[in-house]
């Protein structure tokens, strides 16, 4: 896969599953550095919505933590990217795309989702020195822009930065239109970016024929990039003109019968390059 990467065009990566990549701090630098490849950042999901969970989210975003600080960029330091567990609540995983307020959490629920955020992020800040984001994610309870804005709300940005997800936000927004108006609604909190587009044609018939998040990725949701409703031109854009200097992490879903990663991430990269990037 790294090589793929590397040969691809592309110059970092996230770590993925723990034990997809080498969890011995060495050999996963040395895998990292023999392809000039930067090490970015690394998905940790927590039940957020259970209390009894955050001292486990802890444990687990801790060890993660420890395995980007020792492997990663001492001067470009890598991020935990923190997301309330995929698809744990049955409603929201085959709702995920069309949710609405009565699907989501009481104030008392919230505050124990920010509890156990902020939990997360500062340990991780206390013990590894590292910055916690937060990935707002399709079939779990922070989806749309207003839960993106509950959580923001009641978390403290030196606490807590946000990933923007910019297929994410549009499914979950219900259009991608909207991307751009929440990538102004939370610049202020945004320090890290995932691109991925969303074909607005199967969301629409995701959500009028009511398939399950599964399977409106399996049907190709979140196409590849340019292909969807994203308007990535207009987003570069603004960024530029925010002077954005942070990671920007192409994520694309490509499942068994869908095609094959490498020849995918080639046109993404192809397609980034038109853009400037």
């Amino acid at each position: 896969m790294l090589d793929e990467l590397k040969a691809t065009g592309y110059t970092g990566t996230e770590l993925g599953d723990w034990g997809f990549m080498p969890t011995e701090p060495e050999k996963l630098r040395q895998a990292l550095t023999e392809r000039a490849l930067s090490l970015r950042g690394a998905f940790v999901p927590v039940a957020l919505t259970r209390q009894d969970a955050h001292a486990y989210g802890i444990r687990s975003a801790v060890r993660t933590a420890r395995l980007l600080g020792a492997a990663g960029d001492l001067d470009d330091p890598a991020v935990l990217v923190l997301a309330d567990a995929n698809a744990a609540d049955p409603v929201r995983t085959l709702h995920a795309g069309r949710i609405t307020p009565a699907m989501g959490l009481s104030s008392s629920d919230w505050d124990v989702v920010a509890q156990g955020a902020t939990a997360v992020a500062r340990a991780v800040r206390q013990e590894v020195g590292l910055r916690t984001v937060f990935h707002h994610h399709c079939a779990g309870f922070v989806e749309t822009p207003e839960e993106i804005g509950q959580l923001m709300d009641r978390t403290n940005p030196e606490d807590l930065g946000l990933v923007f997800d910019t297929g994410h936000f549009a499914y979950g927004a219900g259009s991608s239109s909207l991307v751009m108006d929440g990538l102004d609604m939370f610049q202020d909190r945004i320090t890290y970016i995932h691109f991925k587009d969303c074909h607005d044609g199967i969301a629409e018939q995701a959500r009028t024929r009511g398939w399950s998040y599964f399977e409106a990725v399996e049907r190709g949701l979140f196409c590849e990039l340019g292909a969807g409703g994203v308007d990535f031109p207009a987003l570069v854009e603004r960024l530029q003109a925010a002077c954005y200097r942070g990671w920007i992490v192409v994520e694309q879903d490509v499942l068994p019968g869908m095609g094959t990663p490498r020849e995918s991430a080639a046109r993404n990269r192809a397609y980034l390059e038109t853009l400037g990037l």
